[in-house]
Formats: C-alpha cells, sequence, structure tokens
C-alpha cells in the first residue's frame, strides 16, 4: 500500500515515530540506553584445596573454584575487559561456629584469596562480603542469642573486624550485605582510624528477604539452619523503607549504594537513582540467573538475547554497575555480537 493509498491520507501524522526505527544505524543512533563491559562485577566463588571446579547444581555454568584455578578465571576475565569481582567463600563446616570468628582470620580463606588476586591481577578491583552467614553454624548474617533473636551491634563489632582483616590483605571494597542496622559507618570509622582510607565501602542498602537468593545459598551452603532472615532483611513489599535505608548509609560513609535482588525490583532501583547522586549498583542475583538457564536448557528461551535485554533493563532503571553471573558471556556478546 502507497501513502496515497492509506486511509490515514486526509490525516495528518505529524509524528511518526517509526522513522526512527526505520533502519539498524538509526535504532543504533538513538539508543537510550548503551550496556558496556564497564557496567560489570562479576561474582565469583572460592574454596579450599587444589585443582578443582565444581558445577553448582542450581546454577548451570557457574563453578566453585580453588584458589589455583581462581586465579585463571579471574585473569580470563580481566583480559574480557571486566573491571572488577565480587568474592564470596565457601568456608570449611570444621571452620565454622556460632560466632563466625573465621570470617577475620588473617590467614582465612577469603584474606589468602584477595591477596594472591591482587599479586596475580594487580588492576583488578576487588570487592568482599562483610557478612557472617559463610561463616557461622547456624548460617544467619549474625550473632543469635539463645532465644534465636539476631543480635545487631554484637554483630556489628565482629562485622568491622571482617572489614579490617580484608583491607589488611588488600581489598578495595568491603561490602557489607548483613543489613544490620549502623555497620557502615562502624566499619567506615573503623577504616579511617587504621589507616586505611582508600578502602571503598560498597553498601547492601536495600538488600531484601528475597525467595531469588536460593541458588547462591547452595553455592556457599549457606542457608540459614533456622528461621528466616525477614528481621534484618527488608519486606518485599516495601519501597519508601529502601530510601530510608540508602539514605543513612550515604549518611555513614557508603560509596556506591545497591539493591539487591535487580530484576524484581526495577522501581526500587530507579527511586534510588532519582534520589542520590552517588553510584548505584544492583545484583542480578542467583535465582534470576537460574531460571533464564532453566528455560534455555529447555529450549524455551533465546538465552543470549534475553540475558542482554535482562542486563539492559537493570542499567535502564538506573543501575550503574550490575553484579552478574553472566558477567563473561555479556562481555563476549558484546565484543563479538550475539549469533
Amino acid at each position: 500500500m502507497t501513502v496515497q493509498d492509506s486511509p490515514l491520507k486526509n490525516d495528518i501524522l505529524v509524528h511518526r515515530p517509526r522513522r526512527l526505527r526505520r533502519t539498524a544505524a538509526l535504532r543504533r543512533m538513538v539508543q537510550e540506553t548503551t550496556l558496556s563491559v564497564n557496567d560489570l562485577i562479576y561474582p565469583v566463588f572460592v574454596m579450599e584445596g587444589e585443582g578443582q571446579r565444581v558445577e553448582v547444581s542450581s546454577m548451570p555454568g557457574c563453578y566453585r573454584y580453588t584458589l589455583d584455578l581462581l586465579l585463571q578465571e579471574v585473569k580470563q576475565a580481566f583480559d574480557l575487559g571486566i573491571n572488577a569481582i565480587a568474592l564470596f567463600p565457601v568456608i570449611s563446616e570444621s571452620l565454622k561456629d556460632d560466632t563466625g570468628t573465621e570470617s577475620y582470620n588473617p590467614n582465612g580463606l577469603v584474606q589468602r584469596t584477595v591477596k594472591a588476586i591482587k599479586q596475580a591481577v594487580p588492576e583488578i578491583v576487588v570487592i568482599t562480603d562483610v557478612a557472617l552467614d559463610p561463616f557461622t553454624t547456624h548460617g544467619h548474617d549474625g550473632l543469635v542469642d539463645e532465644q534465636g533473636i539476631i543480635l545487631n551491634d554484637p554483630t556489628v563489632e565482629v562485622l568491622v573486624k571482617m572489614a579490617l582483616s580484608q583491607a589488611e590483605a588488600g581489598t578495595d571494597f568491603v561490602a557489607p550485605s548483613d543489613m544490620m542496622d549502623g555497620r557502615v559507618g562502624a566499619i567506615r570509622q573503623a577504616l579511617d582510624a587504621a589507616g586505611y582510607i582508600h578502602v571503598g565501602i560498597l553498601a547492601y542498602s536495600a538488600k531484601y528477604a528475597s525467595a531469588y537468593y536460593g541458588p547462591f545459598r547452595d553455592a556457599l551452603d549457606s542457608a540459614p539452619k533456622f528461621g528466616d532472615k525477614k528481621t534484618y532483611q527488608m519486606d518485599a513489599a516495601n519501597a519508601r523503607e529502601a530510601i530510608k535505608e540508602v539514605n543513612l548509609d550515604i549518611a555513614e560513609g557508603a560509596d556506591i549504594v545497591m539493591v539487591k535482588p535487580a530484576l524484581a525490583y526495577l522501581d526500587i532501583i530507579y527511586q534510588i537513582r532519582n534520589t542520590t547522586q552517588l553510584p548505584v549498583a544492583a545484583y542480578n542475583v542467583s535465582g534470576e540467573y537460574a531460571m533464564i538457564k532453566a528455560a534455555a536448557q529447555m529450549g524455551w528461551i533465546d538465552e543470549k538475547r534475553i540475558i542482554l535485554e535482562t542486563l539492559t533493563s537493570i542499567k535502564r532503571a538506573g543501575a550503574d554497575l550490575i553484579l552478574t553471573y553472566f558477567a563473561k558471556e555479556v562481555a563476549l556478546m558484546l565484543a563479538y555480537g550475539v549469533k
């Protein structure tokens, strides 16, 4: 049908948005959100031992690495243009206790891994998790009293020790993910007092009590042994509370604030982006990863395009940085295109 034959020929169409979608070149020219390898942070799992790589059954394509193989993985990531890794340890049951003392062992797995990474790939940014759940027998992020209550202030004291030990090992950022009140300020004060003024804080500011974390807990064997985490992680129904948590962390000295999970919380990312001038990170968590992998294995979706669409939506919502297990795959897609 020609324009002359169009039923709209007698109407004046001043606005035809499709003009800007006509060709691939035009679409690229007016694209509002562009995903970059510089947006990506790669979460990695480290375990004791040598020469081992163990796949996480609920996270196809994700592995627990012994330190020697992890160093190879980190080098590959950096060579792909990924600037940062987030480190998570698999701690032996024999080293766990009720108070997480292994978390601040100067010769612990995290501390040794940080030193090795900074020696092998000195330019990569290392982000270390500050929470007790991988180190406690009960699997909670804090100390627990006899009634099963998570203790806030005593937990913060241990988190400070943990952060200081990571700073001493050479981490670039500590990332308190525990959701204890006041922990960002306490960590910032302790780091500065010890001379680690260059060590940043990536705060899990709006971390929700989410069902999306299941595969991650499989990876670290860190699921809580009793109860849940709803007394310290946020209610999934709340948005205004996220703004309050972010503002508190900023006031206490956070350098980057984060929303976790990401995909079901795009509205929260958007609101926080409009609240602060600090960089905003979002965690594309294990459950989000696992759902895409499972659907792809069934042949129900175009995996690569879904991955890019998902991460683009997170950035479009306002995230400056995205922690994602897809980081290496995305880096390759961005470099060589989607086939």
